[in-house]
């Protein structure tokens, strides 16, 4: 999948994209799965690291396209 996001934005915000994504399911799955502390402030800043991830992929102009006529 990161493969692919690559054909279409920078490789910086593609990684950043991934390793949030990583991050904000590791978290949940210790919440979830592990007993983690569900604290309303972790809350409320996963969602901003999610709010951040996608302000990231639309602030990010997409790659060039190459020109089919050349």
């Amino acid at each position: 999948m990161l493969t692919s996001a690559m054909t279409v934005i920078p490789l910086g915000t593609a990684y950043a994209v991934w390793t949030g994504i990583g991050a904000v399911g590791t978290a949940l799955a210790g919440i979830l799965f592990f007993g983690e502390s569900a604290s309303a402030l972790r809350l409320a800043l996963l969602a901003v690291l999610v709010c951040m991830i996608v302000a990231l992929k639309f602030a990010s102009p997409g790659k060039a396209q190459p020109n089919p006529e050349g």
